[in-house]
């Protein structure tokens, strides 16, 4: 008796491409490892007989392959009509099954893995009949009566593992192979598959040129259902335009590209043609597929990101770092995988085109150049789309989710608990919202995003595409950064003043901040808190604050940060130093622990994209993401229409003014309603 196998079914309708998808996923296995493979329709007894041939497969076949022993069974004549002669299946390293009902319910808890193949009800008879002529056509219909039958009884396709949409291009197999090395069980067995997906090569070309940035995400990527431009808006001086340096621009296009969707517990990616679901912790997925460094960076390429995965951590993942588990009507993460990307140095003022080897790199390579030296030449020339608004759209008419009195209240409760000794400082937040509708006066998610970067620069603004949802930041705000080389860096802000036209004024604002206790001591918290965070992963004695309570000025606003420093210790998961420090301590107050649990309270809704993080994991190990502040989440309503939601809050201690506290939030959320014409809703 051999060890027991590995074995992976292959299900779907009549016609799905099983047969097909089976031989060919086998033969791309077979180059590392020792595969059997067996046919359900081997064992069908008749056209009338699914329900039996089920139970044949289950026990004749399925059992013994399942304890690692030769399976002996009878196999099915067809021009005859009765049973034909014994056969057998030898058991392999990996066993493929496929065919109706090769994932049914009795057979599940021996398998490995489960395969759903989908295809339109047109193409699946088409190929069947193809496939079998004459002799399957008059069956047709008894045969689909009881596959109904039996998927009404049987959720075979909402408990599989991978669904792939099989078009018979050709594109399946390659993509049912990469969705298989994302499943845990499977991880021991696709060893060898797994290091080839490590051992990637990187393509990196520098043009000397600097094309507008929208114009070319929008060149590149306009018509792309996902896709993500960290913007770096601000150009500046100061040490605000030195986190500005770099724009990347990117969408899941080509052979490496994937997409990722996270909600309570359950990750779905998609890659290509097949979709993936694993259940468990959203982190320790990150760090299996991110957490190693994999590709260092070109020779005069100064960015850290070389290629990866690219998008948002919602707040709700604080189910996983010591919050409760509140579901969020958005992803709890969204992230693509960037095989191939363009990274603006607006520093050097040049263009970098970053490709992953593959066959359809080439190709991507020269379409990146044109669009990029084009766009350079033109630039003198054309209207920058940067100068587009939202034009003669409609203003937005947001409401609040709190009254002016009700968010007082909250503040007043939030300050009950700091007397009670339970928190120090509570971040309470809250959000405005709006529903526009679809048509010649609707909102269009690029155009508003364009209006965004214009009236609110920032150094970590950044526009999120993932289908039906659009996340449009102005965020001034570094949650945390790791280098390849393990050095971290948090810069929380807290403490905010407006802006003012009259520069005496505008002065005076800035030095209020400045010299402000309250606004000093709510930073200084939160440096505290950060300093602890940090210090779970980092060699001792790194953690340093090198920068406290400075003011940093933005178009509309004046803000405190400070910076704190810290050295990973080498070889501890890098994804896991990310949880440590999730959700950022300015987004929540201090403990972080207890104090989230009293904003679960007093909010009384999650917070979603807002108060999350944006950025990018990338393949040379480093990691650079901003606090999802200044933060526009527009969502389609499928009906051409959208809803939108901008997330404000402020940090509330014993000594703070209700009053003062609802003005900031005020102040916080003018960038961004202003530049869609909108003000902020009165109560």
């Amino acid at each position: 008796m051999t060890p027991a196998p590995v074995i992976i079914a292959i299900d779907g309708r009549s016609g799905a491409g099983k047969t097909t998808l089976a031989i060919e996923l086998a033969a791309r296995l077979r180059e590392h490892h020792k595969v059997s493979l067996f046919h359900l329709e081997d064992v069908y007894p008749g056209w009338n007989g699914l329900a039996a041939g089920i139970e044949r497969y289950v026990s004749t076949v399925l059992a013994p392959l399942s304890r690692g022993e030769a399976a002996e069974w009878v196999s099915w004549d067809w021009e005859m009509h009765y049973d034909g002669p014994a056969r057998t299946t030898l058991p392999a390293e990996i066993v493929i099954v496929e065919g109706v009902g090769a994932a049914a319910d009795s057979a599940r808890p021996m398998l490995d893995a489960v395969i759903w193949a989908e295809s339109s009800d047109d193409d699946r008879r088409a190929r069947a009949l193809a496939r079998d002529g004459s002799t399957y056509e008059p069956f047709w219909d008894q045969w689909a009566a009881q596959e109904q039958e039996w998927l009404a009884a049987d959720a075979v396709q909402e408990n599989a593992d991978i669904r792939v949409l099989n078009r018979a291009d050709g594109t399946a197999p390659d993509d049912v192979l990469l969705a298989l090395q994302y499943l845990p069980a499977l991880a021991p067995v696709l060893l060898p598959e797994l290091s080839a997906r490590r051992g990637l090569q990187l393509h990196a070309e520098r043009l000397d040129c600097v094309p507008d940035a929208a114009r070319l995400f929008d060149a590149l990527y306009g018509r792309s259902l996902n896709a993500v431009w960290l913007d770096s808006s601000l150009r500046t001086g100061g040490t605000a335009a030195e986190r500005s340096r770099f724009s990347i621009l990117a969408d899941d296009g080509g052979s490496y590209g994937q997409d990722v969707r996270h909600r309570s517990g359950v990750t779905r990616l998609t890659t290509g043609t097949a979709t993936v679901e694993t259940a468990g912790p959203f982190f320790r997925w990150l760090d299996g597929v991110w957490g190693r460094r994999a590709l260092r960076a070109p020779e005069g390429y100064d960015c850290e990101f070389t290629l990866g995965w690219l998008g948002y951590l919602g707040y709700e993942l604080k189910r996983e770092t010591g919050g409760s588990d509140i579901p969020s009507g958005t992803p709890d993460a969204a992230m693509i995988f960037a095989g191939r990307a363009v990274v603006l140095d607006h520093l050097e003022g040049s263009a970098w085109l970053l490709a992953l080897e593959a066959p359809d790199a080439p190709e991507w390579l020269a379409f990146a150049r044109s669009a990029v030296t084009a766009d350079a030449g033109a630039a003198g020339t054309a209207v920058a789309s940067t100068a587009v608004g939202i034009g003669s759209i409609a203003a937005p008419a947001f409401t609040g989710r709190d009254t002016e009195h009700a968010y007082k209240a909250k503040i007043a409760d939030a300050q009950h608990e700091i007397a009670e000794g339970n928190t120090y400082e509570v971040c309470l937040t809250t959000a405005v919202t709006a529903d526009v509708a679809g048509g010649p006066g609707g909102l269009d998610p690029w155009q508003a995003y364009l209006a965004l970067r214009r009236k609110n620069p920032a150094p970590f603004a950044s526009y999120l595409r993932f289908g039906e949802l659009t996340v449009a930041s102005t965020s001034p705000e570094r949650f945390l950064k790791i280098a390849a080389d393990g050095s971290m860096r948090a810069e929380p802000i807290k403490g905010t003043r407006p802006r003012a036209a009259d520069p005496a004024g505008d002065e005076q604002l800035r030095r209020d901040l400045e010299s402000s206790p309250k606004d000093r001591a709510e930073n200084i918290m939160i440096v505290d808190l950060l300093r602890n965070d940090l210090s779970h992963f980092a060699v001792a004695g790194s953690v340093t604050v090198s920068r406290l309570c400075a003011i940093e000025s933005y178009a509309t606003v004046h803000q405190m940060v400070s910076t704190i420093d810290a050295k990973l210790k080498p070889g501890l998961p890098r994804a896991e130093a990310v949880a440590a420090c999730f959700p950022a301590g300015s987004m929540t107050g201090a403990p972080k622990i207890s104090t989230m649990a009293i904003l679960d309270r007093l909010e009384g809704a999650p917070r979603g994209v807002y108060s999350g993080a944006i950025g990018y994991f990338s393949l040379s190990g480093a990691m650079d993401t901003a606090v999802a502040i200044r933060t526009l989440v527009i969502r389609a309503d499928g009906a051409g229409g959208a809803e939108l939601s901008l997330g404000i809050g402020g940090a509330i201690t014993a000594d703070s003014s209700p009053q003062e506290e609802y003005d900031e939030i005020r102040t916080k959320a003018f960038g961004v309603l202003s530049a869609l014409g909108a003000g902020f809703p009165e109560s």
